[in-house]
């Protein structure tokens, strides 16, 4: 007989028009990128690998600082030494002066549209009003020399800075100057921004996070000379690799965490405190050099003396560091074939019970699985440091997850802090090591970071809930207006829905490559290559493009091109299936039931068992985190799995689709070979493979794919003949959501209605990362 079903189309506009030849219904999605991609040469090689004649710059700094913790100022100075390794002649050189940010009158200029709102924050108004004048903020440069002494042209535009060079500054040679500066810090809670203070009016202490703290080189490179766009906040940094060397004058009670090694802690540490420094070298787990205690009687003595810390650290793109006598210290050395890293952690008592038992424990669980996926982690430490934020800088990161005052947490506070710290402690690859231009393209570093995060997470845990990665979690981005949507491959700043396009797309992108399009072999393969041929270097996206087509001999230029450069979504329709000696007539039945009223906290597991959580569990050389180290396992990891009761009176349920199943009488009747002829549309504009899944009517079910290259003779429609042993009785396109199809309910035959929707509201949170509110385990322990 023949049986059709037919479903509406997703109509839907182009964003950019990259195809020779768009009138065609064929040759356009399989085009190769050919000249969208930049000219190969002799220092970036067709195969994405760095060419003979690759070079960059380097610039070593020498800083001395010093923290006024009373009046809120940091003043420094520094020796820059400038190596120039290209082959042209410079007479000027840039610097970024990042501090400008918060200057009235020297910041950006770049404005966004706003609007008037009933209810208006003080604060906004406050800064709007003081933007007529000059607020105070930003660097104040005092003096600029060169090595002999003598003074230096320089302009300031903005937020950069050149110098005027004395003499051209040949191939090969290097030049010196002197730079002295300070600035005012600014409060982070009040003028946004990565770094600043937060001060604590409960107890009257700071917490500084020092970061884009110092006049720094741009990028000047072989493929766009100066990198000197303009910071204008959420396009990030694009840094010249170099040595540091940096001071920290700070009040001596203060506890101080920076990028690179300490080089003085036996001076500015007691015997008691170094002693459990030296201890914590072989510790098994995170030994306190700094207890809870310490940090809160430090709280009440506000030292006005100063001790100076000195960090060295070779071969890194920036240095950030942070200051506080609220810190609790922790350390615990973890090792990347055979080489020793430091894991540290620092905290304040809001995030005692969440920090001290996870913190370090995950620095060393993204160090050993970022290093499995990429390069073995090269520098001696890495550090976490909850500051109510998520930052990222060289061998140091700023993270959030706070407690309520009781000590207790949410299940939502704490795998947000597992993600994060995870998320900015790996940034030490994607873009501290492998460094791309996060200014031009945030995705580079974001994009690559958060797709390895999460195989982090789900080496962590099987069951963590993460948000990125799985295909199913973009489909909600993915079908939005097309005014709202731009291609990845889009400069940071002109981004309307930055975390989807710049974190979730990329990341889902590169796993959809890695489980269903490459396999993990593959994918795996040319992966590492392109971290290991671009590591210490400055990539672009034409790099890892044509790395990961030259490792693996497969042909992806049109996932490069419908997935990064386009707009369209997935969205694959079985129109029609002819079926032969088979009468498919049951009609199926979807029961549902409406969500209840919602109240505790549920258990938070993936809504979805993803196809990487089910080949985690099926590996046998896979062992979960959780499962390697008993201690991580909390009330939540119980709860989870049922261990701790839940309310079921706050739960709602629904019910997914089911079908009638077909009779053993009707199973009989047929018997013989079967042909089904089956029809797909393209209806979102994005080519992707065809996985289907046949459920027999002996009720066993088969998985079969078809490669991408189906749609290359006609992008549009395509048909495909199957020959079967058994009746079919249904077929479902994408069975394990790995397409991030956005339309589910043209993905079966027969056709099934879409189930009702239901909404869930998640509670605001004050500070970033604070747990609010009744969570279960207080509940728990209310029993």
């Amino acid at each position: 007989m023949f049986c059709t079903i037919a479903l509406f189309a997703f109509n839907a506009t182009e964003a950019q028009n990259i195809q020779n030849n768009p009138g065609s219904n064929h040759g356009n999605k399989f085009e190769q990128l050919g000249t969208i991609l930049p000219t190969p040469n002799e220092y970036r090689t067709a195969s994405g690998a760095p060419g003979p004649k690759y070079w960059q710059q380097r610039c070593d700094y020498d800083i001395k600082c010093s923290l006024d913790e009373v009046n809120q100022k940091l003043t420094g100075s520094e020796k820059v030494t400038y190596f120039n390794n290209s082959p042209d002649v410079l007479t000027y050189l840039w610097l970024q002066l990042d501090e400008n940010e918060h200057s009235s009158v020297n910041n950006s200029g770049y404005q966004t549209s706003s609007s008037m709102q009933q209810n208006v924050n003080v604060a906004m108004l406050d800064r709007a009003d003081e933007n007529k004048t000059d607020n105070g903020y930003g660097d104040k440069i005092t003096k600029l020399t060169d090595a002999t002494g003598k003074v230096l042209k320089y302009t300031i535009n903005k937020t950069m800075m050149r110098v005027e060079l004395p003499i051209p500054l040949k191939p090969g040679q290097q030049f010196i100057f002197n730079l002295d500066w300070n600035y005012h810090i600014s409060d982070r809670f009040k003028y946004n921004g990565r770094g600043g203070y937060e001060y604590f009016p409960e107890d009257g202490n700071y917490l500084f996070t020092m970061t884009q703290w110092y006049p720094r080189l741009c990028v000047y490179s072989d493929f766009q000379g100066w990198q000197n766009h303009q910071f204008v906040g959420s396009g990030e940094f694009a840094l010249t690799f170099g040595n540091f060397k940096v001071q920290m004058t700070v009040p001596a009670d203060h506890v101080v965490g920076g990028t690179g090694e300490c080089q003085n802690y036996q001076q500015v540490l007691d015997a008691k405190h170094f002693a459990r420094w030296q201890q914590a070298q072989t510790a098994k787990e995170p030994l306190q050099i700094f207890t809870l205690d310490e940090a809160k009687a430090a709280e009440t003595k506000k030292s006005s003396a100063t001790k100076t810390w000195i960090f060295k650290a070779d071969m890194v793109r920036d240095f950030a560091w942070t200051s506080s006598r609220k810190f609790v210290w922790d350390a615990m050395p973890a090792y990347v074939e055979g080489k020793k890293v430091m894991c540290m952690s620092y905290y304040g008592k809001e995030a005692y019970n969440l920090y001290s038992k996870y913190s370090t424990k995950l620095v060393a669980h993204t160090v050993k699985s970022y290093s499995h996926f990429t390069f073995p982690y090269p520098y001696p430490v890495a550090q976490s440091v909850e500051a109510s934020n998520g930052m990222e800088y060289p061998m140091i990161c700023f993270n959030y997850g706070r407690t309520e005052k009781d000590g207790t947490y949410s299940e939502a506070t704490k795998n947000g802090m597992v993600g994060v710290i995870i998320h900015e402690v790996g940034h030490n690859f994607f873009p501290m090591i492998v460094n791309s231009d996060e200014r031009q393209w945030t995705w580079m570093d974001e994009g690559l970071n958060t797709f390895c995060e999460y195989l982090t997470e789900e080496l962590y845990d099987n069951k963590f809930p993460s948000r990125r990665g799985p295909a199913y979690t973009i489909v909600d981005y993915m079908k939005m207006p097309k005014d709202q949507l731009e291609p990845i491959m889009t400069n940071s700043e002109n981004i309307i829905q930055f975390g989807p396009n710049a974190y979730s797309k990329p990341s889902t992108g590169l796993n959809i490559l890695r489980e269903t399009i490459m396999g993990r072999e593959l994918f795996d393969y040319a992966f590492k290559t392109y971290a290991q041929r671009w590591a210490f270097k400055h990539p672009t996206p034409a790099d890892l493009f044509r790395t990961m087509e030259d490792a693996s001999a497969e042909d992806l230029d049109w996932f490069w091109r419908g997935w990064f450069y386009g707009t369209d979504p997935c969205d694959i329709a079985i129109d029609s299936v002819k079926a032969f000696k088979a009468d498919v007539n049951a009609e199926p039945k979807l029961t549902s039931r409406g969500p209840a009223e919602r109240g505790i906290d549920k258990p938070a597991v993936p809504a979805f068992d993803d196809i990487s959580k089910v080949r985690n569990r099926e590996d046998k050389n896979i062992k979960f985190l959780t499962d390697a180290d008993t201690s991580l396992r909390d009330f939540y990891w119980r709860y989870d799995r049922g261990m701790e009761a839940y309310d079921s009176s706050y739960k709602f349920k629904t019910t997914p689709p089911s079908f009638d199943a077909m009779d053993d009488a009707a199973k009989q009747k047929y018997a013989g070979k079967y042909l089904y002829e089956v029809s797909f549309s393209n209806k979102g504009g994005l080519v992707m493979p065809i996985i289907l899944q046949w459920t027999y009517a002996d009720g066993t079910k088969e998985t079969e794919r078809i490669a991408v290259q189906i749609w290359r003779k006609d992008e549009n429609h395509v048909k495909k003949l199957f020959v079967k042993d058994k009746e079919v009785v249904s077929v479902l396109l994408d069975p394990m959501k790995e397409t991030a199809d956005i339309d589910v309910t043209n993905n079966t035959w027969p056709k099934v209605d879409a189930a009702s929707n239901f909404s869930i509201y998640k509670a605001k949170q004050a500070a970033r990362g604070q747990s609010q509110g009744l969570n279960p385990m207080q509940k728990a322990a209310q029993k």
